[in-house]
This record gives structure tokens, C-alpha cells and sequence, in this order.
């Protein structure tokens, strides 16, 4: 990194604050400050979705997997659509039309507040779990340009950095802030990737045509896996039963759904909501082409012979970082850089609005209208100033969280991505059902929601540590043969808990 690399990532941090504080108009009541007083365009919210969407995750563990695998992560863009699809046409018209703040008032309209609550804490959990590995896979990319490593004290200082700016204004700007800032990050990002992309074929000395056939022929683009191996999490089978978890992460946690209620009208949220998945889709191809390419670069020396790598990479989660540290011009590899600081930005700086939303409308609102603090629509200004601090609390939780990623990541046994959507399943399966149930049975009480939460999260928990926990408990004499991967997790977990949810009977007074 150059003087001039580093003036271009400093001018981007300085540009995104100042957004901050230029969108701050307008956000002096809570409602204006988390949703934007509904007045929020469609096209703008569409590429904040889509950012948020794709962040660090995709943009290091898109070429990441690629590099190492092929190209059946794809799958998962069938996933995104048939869960857009879902929320767009089942969860948005009964959503938008309650004119909640969050999506968990909704429950609160149909069972009781104290239903709301729940599902609220149990979003937190499970956004400090899913941010917090996002925000993980940030920092180790920028550990590697102030370190030139992924020495966990130089990753959590790494971490924290990120975690201070994206609170920062966030805290200035709210709902708003976020939007426009992701809808500058999502150009910043597409761009970065395009001029990698078109770098690394200039320089493997190998036409297009033939690139295509040496990845053919090495095994590297296959696109649909639809072998019946339930242990793999990118069959098309896993991305079948991944729609429900993506369904979850679009309607039922308030991250992603808090954007979609700041539109002025239900057609112009699912548009949004449909475009961002439209967006999405060919930004993730040039993210992974990307790692096809890089594996021709590092992995191929016969083919790139003296235009070969400066640096080579031992470990896959660096070798985009690496690449774009290494191989680009000054002044691009300052645009890139940017680029990636722009990914992570837009998966923090939405976690930190929601999770603070959620705690003033979900758990703190209602506290302060019965001591006569709060006006019931959100209009007053006391609200405003409250949001940010709390908007600053969640920066740090969320910044903590990610710095306990960095102890439980583990890059023999994981892959980015799936390691990122994995931990976000424990609060997901649990919100999911409960959503499902109340949408489309009408049934559903406090204490049944109650337990299909915790149902949901527990299975997960088991799902996932059963395997180690039978190895520890047998102290080896034990192993189990195969497991099926998360995806299948997700959707066993979301028909439990709505099944237990369904337990419970609503009563007319809780209609």
C-alpha cells in the first residue's frame, strides 16, 4: 500500500462519514432515525439490500471457494430467489400493514407483547452470532494490510478498527445513513471486482477460450452438484432446503427486513426486495470467476510460467487479499482496498441499525410509554437521542461477537461463506417457524412461541455439535460415519419449531 492507496482508502472513510452526517437530517424522532419516515426510494433500498446481501462474506469467501472448490456455491442464488419470493408475496403484506417499527411488532399485534420480546432477544442472539462472523471475515483481510498476517491480536485489532467507523456513522445517520452509504459501497465493490477481473485475464497468457477449457478440464466449473450427498452443504438438494433459511433472512430478521419497511408503499418494498435478489446474482458470478481466475494465477505455474505471482498464498482466505496487495497498480489496489472496507461496511453498519432498532421498539419502547417517556408513535425527540446510544452499545456487542469468531473459526474444517450462513442458523430455524406458523395458521400463543424459539435453537445446537460431542464422550472409540450439512439443519429446525409452535391456541383477547 502506497501513499496514494492509503489517501484513496482514507478519502472513502471520510466520504462515508460524512453521509453519515448529511443523512442525520430528518432522524431526530425514532421513527425517522429507523425508518426513514417510509419516504425512502426503491432503487436505493434495492442496492443497500443487495449489499448487505453480498458483504465481506462474498467478497473474500466467493473467490475463496472457487479457488478452492468450483462453482456450486452458485446453487445458492437459487436459494436467495425462492426465499425473496417467499417473504415478497407471504410475509410483506401482513408486515408492512401492521406499521410496526420492526418485523417482531407484528407478533406483538397477533399474539402479545410479550411474544415481540422473544422474538426479538432471539434475533439479537442470533445477529451478534451473524454479523459477528462477518465482521471476522473483514478483519482478516485487513489484518493482512496493516500486518501482512492472521495473527489473532493483529485480526481483533483489525476488527476493531472496523468496528469504530462503522458505528460512527451509523450512529449519525440511522436507517438512512445506511442505505445511502451501501448504495455507494455496492458501485465501490463492483467496481473493485471488475478491475481485478479484468487484470487477471490480461495477465494469464492464455485466450479466454482456452482458460474455460483448462478449468473444465481440471474440474473447476462445475455448476450444479446433484449427487445425493447429504453431507455436502452445495448440492442442489442443500440449496432447495437453504430457501427457508434465506426466507428467514430476508422476512424474519430485522437486518435485512428493517430496509424493505422504509419504502412509502407494500409494491415498491417488493420491488426492492426482488431487484435486490436480481442484483445480486451477477455480482456474485464476477466474485467467483474471480477465484477461478486467481486459481489459474497461484495454482497453475505451468501456465503462467515468468508472468506468474509475485507472492504466493498458503491459505485460501488470503489469496484475493493477496492478490489485489500484491499484483494491482497503485491507485487501483487503493480503489480495491476500498472496495473490500465497503463490504464489510455494509453487513455492520445495517446489523448495528436493526439490533438497535429492536432494542428500542421491542424492549425499551414499551417500558418507556408505561412511565409516560415516550410518545406511542415514536415522534418525540428524546427517542431520537436514546437510538443512538443505543446504536453505539450494539456497535460494541457486535465488534465483541466478531472478535469471538476469530477463537472459533476453523479453516482446516470450514470455508468462509457456509461457516458465516451456518452460525446465523442457530437464531433463524426458531424465528422462522414462528413467523410461518402465525402467517399461515393462525395459531400460536406466548408460551408456545416461547418454546419454538428455544426448539429451534437447540436442534441447531445439536445439529451441529452432536458429532464432536459423541467423539469427546466416547474419547474417540466413536465416530459418526456422516453428517448432514447445515442447510438440512435449517429446514428440520424450522418445522419443529413451528410445529411446537402450533402447540398454542390464541385467544380472542390476543387477537
Amino acid at each position: 500500500m502506497t501513499l496514494v492507496d492509503w489517501l484513496i482508502v482514507g478519502g472513502y472513510f471520510v466520504l462515508i462519514i460524512a453521509i453519515g452526517a448529511i443523512a442525520s437530517r430528518g432522524t431526530d424522532d425514532e421513527k425517522g432515525f429507523f425508518l426513514g419516515g417510509r419516504r425512502m426510494p426503491a432503487w436505493a433500498v434495492a442496492m443497500s439490500f443487495a449489499a448487505t446481501t453480498l458483504s465481506a462474506a462474498t467478497f473474500i469467501g466467493g473467490p475463496e471457494f472457487a479457488y478452492k472448490e468450483d462453482l456450486t456455491l452458485l446453487s445458492y442464488e437459487i436459494a436467495k430467489v425462492l426465499g425473496a419470493l417467499l417473504v415478497a408475496f407471504v410475509f410483506l403484506p401482513p408486515l408492512y400493514r401492521a406499521g410496526t417499527t420492526t418485523v417482531y411488532g407484528y407478533l406483538g399485534q397477533r399474539i402479545s407483547p410479550v411474544a415481540a420480546t422473544a422474538a426479538s432477544l432471539m434475533f439479537l442472539f442470533g445477529r451478534l452470532l451473524a454479523s459477528g462472523a462477518r465482521l471476522f471475515i473483514a478483519g482478516t483481510a485487513f489484518s493482512l494490510i496493516l500486518y501482512n498476517n492472521l495473527e489473532p491480536n493483529n485480526l481483533i485489532l483489525a476488527i476493531i478498527i472496523f468496528g469504530v467507523v462503522g458505528t460512527l456513522y451509523t450512529a449519525l445517520g440511522g436507517i438512512k445513513a445506511v442505505i445511502w452509504t451501501d448504495t455507494l459501497q455496492l458501485i465501490i465493490v463492483v467496481g473493485a471486482v471488475i478491475g481485478a477481473l479484468v487484470l487477471l485475464l490480461q495477465a494469464i497468457p492464455l485466450p479466454t477460450g482456452d482458460i474455460v477449457s483448462l478449468l473444465a478440464n481440471d474440474g473447476k466449473t462445475k455448476l450444479i452438484d446433484t449427487s445425493p450427498d447429504l453431507t455436502s452443504g452445495t448440492t442442489l438438494w442443500a440449496a432447495l432446503a437453504l430457501s427457508i433459511f434465506f426466507a428467514a433472512a430476508f422476512g424474519a430478521d430485522q437486518d435485512m427486513a428493517q430496509r424493505l419497511l422504509t419504502c412509502k408503499t407494500l409494491k415498491q418494498s417488493v420491488c426492492s426486495l426482488l431487484g435486490a435478489t436480481a442484483i445480486a446474482l451477477p455480482i456474485t458470478l464476477l466474485f467467483m470467476f474471480t477465484g477461478l481466475l486467481l486459481y489459474v494465477f497461484y495454482l497453475r505455474p505451468d501456465v503462467m510460467g515468468d508472468a506468474g505471482p509475485a507472492k504466493a498464498v498458503s491459505d485460501a482466505r488470503q489469496v484475493y487479499p493477496q492478490y489485489l496487495l500484491h499484483e494491482l497498480p497503485m491507485g487501483l489496489r487503493g480503489l480495491a482496498m476500498a472496495g473490500l472496507f465497503a463490504a464489510a461496511m455494509s453487513s455492520l453498519d445495517s446489523a448495528i441499525n436493526a439490533m438497535a432498532s429492536s432494542v428500542m421498539a421491542d424492549l425499551i419502547d414499551p417500558l418507556r410509554r408505561k412511565l409516560g417517556l415516550a410518545k406511542p408513535d415514536g415522534s418525540d425527540a428524546s427517542g431520537g437521542r436514546l437510538s443512538r446510544w443505543v446504536v453505539v452499545l450494539m456497535g460494541m456487542l457486535l465488534t465483541k461477537a466478531a472478535i469471538v469468531m476469530v477463537l472459533l473459526y476453523d479453516p482446516d474444517q470450514d470455508t468462509l461463506i457456509p461457516f458465516a450462513l451456518g452460525v446465523m442458523a442457530f437464531a433463524y430455524a426458531g424465528l422462522m417457524g414462528v413467523f410461518l406458523c402465525v402467517l399461515l395458521t393462525g395459531r400460536g400463543s406466548t408460551w408456545s412461541v416461547i418454546a419454538a424459539l428455544i426448539s429451534g435453537l437447540l436442534f441447531i445446537a445439536l445439529s451441529r455439535y452432536a458429532p464432536l460431542l459423541i467423539d469427546l464422550l466416547s474419547d474417540g472409540r466413536l465416530v459418526v460415519p456422516w453428517w448432514p450439512a447445515f442447510p438440512y439443519w435449517m429446514l428440520l429446525g424450522t418445522g419443529l419449531s413451528m410445529a411446537v409452535c402450533a402447540l398454542g391456541r390464541r385467544k380472542p383477547a390476543e387477537v
